[in-house]
């Protein structure tokens, strides 16, 4: 690709999704000193809706319509190299796929104990609580020796999958401390999680507001209103990821003495019921998330949101009292003209002076 480019000096590479699937070719032509900008996945849908084709996907219609959306489109993100970021990110990764093989180890432990020793199952078991268990059953059929010899290597491989995730979670609080990030001080956000916001949001100047990354973090309820009843529902729309963090922090925050566990009370006092309490909590995180990021970001030199450096913000999320409720959509403001206005005549004008 690079040589066949050549031909065009002056070029600019565009590239759906850079924080996704197209992440390791957008930072190879960056490294190789290209020019690239992030081209949202749903700007092309858009293109490809209102071109001709039927909204067909094909290889050569993405490549048209992200490309016509970087011609035409203003403000898109440029992509920057950035190595320790990238290398969080893949520690994050392999995080995620140990706590994920750990659960499966766990899984395959406590069926081979409670077919040793029935009605002993421990709900959260570790390594230690699983050798004093399988110490006290000394099996002497075939079948039973064999079940105590795969649970002794269930928890050989448990006792290495927690050494790694010990040091990799290591790895990560002096990553996320060495980007100078306050997103550990968010009561419920461990280092892994704080990498995993630092990981999958990037640059956050690319959010224009609050709303737009609750939007992008799925804690935006969507507008279900009908007639006289207003309601919202869930949004299952966004990053799952940034979801999921958002969650854990919402529950630890809920069973301890917190701002949110006050915060959700106060929401069940208003009639709300457990769950939507919870996702009022949640979006009220996803703001007090933005506004760390933000803060960090203008105290590091870059840029605010909207990418405008030294922006400033209309968010309540950490304030005692809310300037609107998290259950409210952001209403838009009046529309740019795209035309501009005929001439008014003379006897407009005549009305219109007194």
């Amino acid at each position: 690709m690079r040589r066949y480019v050549k031909q065009w000096p002056t070029r600019l590479w565009a590239v759906e999704g850079a924080n996704g699937a197209g992440r390791p070719l957008a930072q190879r032509l960056v490294t190789a000193g290209e020019k690239v900008v992030d081209v949202p996945a749903k700007l092309a849908a858009r293109v490809r809706l209102f071109d001709t084709g039927h909204n067909r996907k094909t290889d050569a219609l993405d490549a048209h319509s992200i490309a016509l959306v970087a011609v035409r489109t203003h403000g898109l993100r440029v992509v920057v190299e950035d190595g320790e970021l990238e290398a969080l990110r893949m520690l994050t990764d392999r995080r995620d796929e140990l706590a994920r093989q750990r659960v499966q180890t766990v899984n395959r432990l406590q069926r081979l104990l409670s077919e040793l020793l029935p009605g002993q199952r421990k709900r959260d078991l570790s390594a230690a609580q699983a050798k004093a268990m399988l110490a006290t059953v000394r099996p002497r059929d075939i079948a039973g020796k064999t079940r105590r010899r795969m649970a002794a290597e269930e928890i050989a491989d448990l006792v290495t999958v927690d050494a790694k995730l010990k040091k990799i979670k290591a790895e990560l609080k002096a990553a996320v401390l060495e980007r100078r990030s306050g997103l550990i001080d968010i009561y419920g956000i461990g280092p892994a999680g704080a990498a995993r916001v630092l990981a999958d949001v990037g640059d956050v100047a690319r959010f224009a507001d609050r709303n737009r990354f609750a939007s992008w973090t799925g804690t935006a309820p969507l507008d279900a209103s009908s007639g006289e009843q207003t309601r919202h529902r869930l949004s299952r729309a966004g990053n799952r990821r940034m979801n999921h963090v958002l969650h854990v922090a919402a529950i630890v925050q809920i069973r301890h003495d917190t701002e949110g566990r006050a915060y959700y009370r106060r929401k069940l006092d208003a009639g709300k019921t457990p769950m939507e309490a919870l996702r009022c909590l949640k979006r009220r995180l996803s703001d007090v998330v933005y506004r760390q990021l933000v803060a960090d970001a203008q105290q590091q030199g870059g840029a605010g949101p909207g990418g405008h450096c030294g922006a400033t913000r209309q968010s309540s999320a950490a304030d005692s009292h809310p300037l609107i409720d998290t259950s409210d959509q952001p209403l838009p403001g009046p529309a740019q003209p795209t035309l501009s206005r005929p001439p008014a005549s003379r006897k407009t004008l005549a009305k219109a002076v007194p």
